[in-house]
């Protein structure tokens, strides 16, 4: 299993991270990641990819999205995030060139913003996108 955080900033925007690999063009993927032994729930397993990956501490509000994959169920949850500091990022993908450049960016959080990326999978963009102007709610973090 696989988790993933749709992370609002406060700026109403939402982290992403670009990912660059040889002879690969750009995308984008959402921070998370694998669910380990030691982690007691999907979202302690977020939680633990957040501070990896970020260096930031989330607040989960809700699951808002799963993709059943044929290899392994993929959970999308709705969080904020009010700082990070990347010198605090820890984890094999950014001590093995090999794997590529992980670069943390925030994208607006409207239609135009997401289209404006090459956001993976398809159908978590599909999902962003069809909420016209891509806002949540943040008053009471639902989506609208």
């Amino acid at each position: 299993m696989r988790v993933r955080g749709i992370l609002l900033t406060p700026a109403v925007g939402m982290l992403t991270i670009k990912r660059l690999r040889p002879r690969m063009e750009p995308y984008w993927v959402l921070p998370g990641g694998a669910v380990e032994d030691n982690d007691a729930t999907p979202e302690d397993a977020l939680l633990r990819e957040m501070r990896e990956e970020l260096g930031g501490h989330t607040h989960i509000h809700s699951l808002i999205h799963v993709i059943d994959g044929s290899d392994e169920a993929e959970l999308y949850f709705l969080a904020t995030i009010k700082f990070w500091d990347l010198a605090q990022r820890t984890g094999p993908e950014f001590t093995e060139p090999a794997r590529g450049a992980y670069h943390v960016e925030e994208v607006p959080l409207t239609a135009e913003g997401i289209a404006s990326i090459d956001l993976k999978p398809q159908q978590v963009a599909q999902l962003l996108a069809q909420h016209q102007s891509g806002v949540f709610d943040l008053a009471d973090l639902r989506l609208r």
